[in-house]
């Protein structure tokens, strides 16, 4: 796969501007932009349809071997969602048969960060969390970069371990598991003049409404955040400008120190 995201990006210009968006942000980001000054994105919206897996090779011109790989990556991946999922549930003490994820979103996102000497010690990508539910990344195994805010506010690097997939909590898990888990703070930092490729895939989280799974809600846990969709809790990250968690504030019914509202 990783053979294959290289090369994808090595295509010309004009090929990969047919990635276009689905969803704001789905389809292909070049760079540098002011907000977007060292990677560039292409991007695969329902990640789990083999109509829209077809589409995005088509739009790439993807050879029959990178079809072939990454149809057999998608549908890996999307079976690892699945099985990390029921076992979240079954540790909240959910019934994995009430959680429905196959009708659920997915977004698969490839990236390549163009990094020089000029640009180690910047900022790759800024201080964030992710709003979906989960994320799993395969990372770059040679060029570091990513970091992750531990509770005291700092930033523990995680270096590149070969072989494996990294997975993180979003901001819709945090809404669904009423508060039990916790979104990550991260960033990609710049440390080495080498280019960095990985590929991220994203479970948003569930199509329509999103809120506090409600085997987790009684008298002594209330729902803790209003109601939501992915699509309108990622506008309201856009339109404040909060992208690293705060934005699930504006969704609270109430805080430790008032009344609910």
């Amino acid at each position: 796969m990783k053979a294959v995201v290289r090369s994808l990006f090595d295509s010309p210009l004009e090929i990969k501007r047919k990635n276009v968006d689905v969803i704001p942000g789905s389809g292909y980001m070049q760079a540098p932009t002011p907000t977007n000054p060292f990677h560039e994105t292409l991007g695969l919206y329902h990640m789990t349809s083999p109509h829209e897996v077809d589409n995005f090779c088509s739009q790439l011109d993807a050879s029959p071997h990178q079809r072939e790989i990454i149809i057999r990556y998608t549908e890996a991946v999307y079976e690892l969602f699945v099985g990390i999922v029921k076992k979240l549930a079954e540790g909240l003490g959910i019934k994995t048969k009430n959680i429905g994820i196959e009708n659920w979103s997915y977004l698969l996102k490839i990236n390549k960060y163009h990094f020089t000497h000029q640009t180690v010690g910047f900022t790759g990508i800024n201080t964030h969390t992710d709003s979906g539910f989960l994320t799993i990344l395969q990372d770059d195994e040679e060029v570091c970069g990513l970091e992750v805010m531990n509770k005291s506010d700092d930033f523990i690097p995680i270096d590149p371990w070969p072989g494996t997939l990294l997975v993180n909590i979003g901001d819709m898990a945090t809404v669904w598991s009423n508060g039990r888990f916790h979104n990550v703070k991260h960033r990609v930092q710049c440390k080495d003049s080498k280019i960095r490729v990985s590929v991220a895939s994203f479970l948003l989280g569930p199509r329509g409404t999103v809120e506090p799974s409600p085997e987790l809600v009684d008298d002594e846990h209330p729902p803790k955040y209003v109601p939501t969709s992915f699509e309108d809790y990622r506008k309201l990250r856009f339109a404040t400008k909060l992208h690293a968690g705060e934005a699930l504030e504006k969704l609270l019914l109430y805080t430790p120190s008032s009344d609910k509202i």
